[in-house]
């Protein structure tokens, strides 16, 4: 795992969710202006940190559950999420191997 970063939950979803909801409001694309088939400019989700990845996918969760946006866009956010869930889990999949090697390998049934 890169950095030393210990990942925690404090409810904050942070400066990335303005940024996003930025971005997706605006509609900012890739392709020329005016090409309604472009799609929003988002970093790929296998470069994001757990925070990162965290906090985008807590403000794609909200704007989803508000109802705003089109089908279209719903969908695409739905996709995206669920990218992050899957990074998201790969980290936490990274840190229990890593406390478990510290651990010696051993095994409790709480981790099972």
């Amino acid at each position: 795992m890169r950095g030393a970063r210990t990942p925690t939950w404090d409810g904050a979803a942070g400066p990335l969710v303005g940024w996003l909801t930025v971005r997706v409001a605006r509609s900012e694309t890739t392709g020329a202006a005016g090409d309604e088939n472009a799609t929003p400019t988002l970093p790929d989700p296998a470069g994001l940190g757990y925070e990162q990845a965290r906090d985008e996918l807590v403000a794609i969760v909200a704007r989803l559950e508000s109802g705003a946006g089109t089908l279209e866009e719903s969908l695409a956010l739905w996709e995206r999420g669920e990218a992050l869930a899957a990074r998201c889990q790969e980290w936490l999949d990274g840190a229990r191997a890593r406390l478990m090697a510290a651990r010696g390998g051993d095994r409790t049934e709480e981790d099972q």
